[in-house]
């Protein structure tokens, strides 16, 4: 009889402690590998599972978040806290711990909007600064910046190397390219001194309210969805010109982004219900994939022939399988999803 209540109190203490994990939201261990997700109503970045395809973990970030980014050693993200131009944040996240740590203050360089993290740097642009920038986070300073003189550079992509960047600016409808040289100002290095560098600007014209954009893996082209007029402006990158514009009639185009192997290119709007998939080589529509009532955020898995799509207005990330261009399956992590992006750990 002793032994039958004491078995029965360890069973009744077992059952109350794992109540008490489930009813606290006890997370589990963030993966080796991270789908990154958030949410602009619950102002959360949800960590994801990509092989069992739940939300393990929340933290919160800011007001009004935009974009999401992991450094290089996926142990932290950065959010940008944009506010149509008008805030001056990024939210920081520790992805193992799975909590907020202090917001960046980034000052007179108002709206932060798109991200990259390239050299062990976080690079953003800012909106309200019409600018770019860089931070460092081992100084935890923003060590340089760079005016585009383009209204709204709203997203950004910097070569591994370093040396070229390139902004859509929406309301400019152009895009900038930006190339590192040595400068032709001042006197010549001397004896063990490294060149001063500069950068060449190239604007370039495309369409009305361009926003997502990417360059192709070979890095070829560069493809932009123009919001305002529907259209895709392709430009050839080592000519910087527009090779091409597509006239597509994706009203409220909101991003763009390549397959990983490159054949072909992923469109999303806003407002359509569809997700527009273009044959890179023809520059022509091959499908439409029914996902929801419209998208933002587009992200390409490398390794399961999957594209997550943040559809906002459906408060679902839509995954659909790029072999057979369908819908299958959604991953609900929260209230108007939006910036998405990988957090992969060596």
């Amino acid at each position: 009889m002793m032994r039958f209540r004491r078995a029965l109190i360890f069973m009744c203490g077992a059952l109350a402690v794992f109540l008490f994990a489930a009813s606290h939201g006890v997370a589990q261990p963030t993966p080796r590998r991270s789908l990154l997700a958030l949410s602009k109503r619950d102002r959360m970045l949800a960590i994801v599972d990509p092989v069992s395809l739940r939300v393990i973990a929340r933290a919160p970030v800011g007001p009004d978040p935009h974009e999401v980014i992991a450094s290089a050693d996926g142990r932290t993200a950065y959010v940008s806290i944009y506010g149509g131009g008008r805030y001056h944040a990024l939210s920081v996240i520790d992805l193992l711990a799975q909590k907020a740590l202090p917001d960046i203050d980034t000052g007179v360089l108002n709206g932060p909007h798109g991200l990259a993290f390239v050299g062990g740097k976080l690079w953003f642009t800012a909106e309200g600064a019409k600018s770019i920038a860089r931070y460092d986070p081992a100084t935890a300073k923003i060590d340089w910046i760079m005016g585009t003189g383009q209204n709204r550079t709203h997203m950004i992509h910097v070569t591994t190397d370093e040396k070229q960047i390139y902004t859509t600016n929406v309301s400019s409808g152009t895009v900038t390219i930006l190339d590192q040289i040595v400068s032709p100002m001042g006197p010549a290095p001397g004896p063990g001194e490294k060149p001063r560098m500069d950068w060449n600007e190239t604007i370039i014209p495309v369409g009305k309210g361009d926003e997502g954009f990417d360059v192709s893996p070979d890095g070829r082209e560069l493809w932009t969805a123009n919001a305002q007029d529907g259209t895709l402006s392709v430009i050839d990158i080592a000519g910087k010109r527009v090779a091409a514009t597509l006239d597509a009639g994706i009203i409220r185009s909101n991003r763009l982004k390549f397959t990983p192997d490159g054949s072909r290119v992923v469109i999303t709007s806003l407002t359509l219900g569809d997700l527009f998939i273009y044959d890179s080589a023809s520059r022509k529509e091959i499908k439409r994939v029914p996902i929801g009532h419209g998208a933002a955020g587009i992200l390409m898995d490398p390794v399961g022939d999957r594209a997550f799509v943040a559809c906002t207005p459906d408060n679902y990330i839509a995954i659909v399988d790029l072999k057979t261009m369908n819908v299958i399956g959604h991953i609900d992590v929260g209230g108007e999803p939006d910036g998405l992006a990988w957090a992969v750990r060596p």
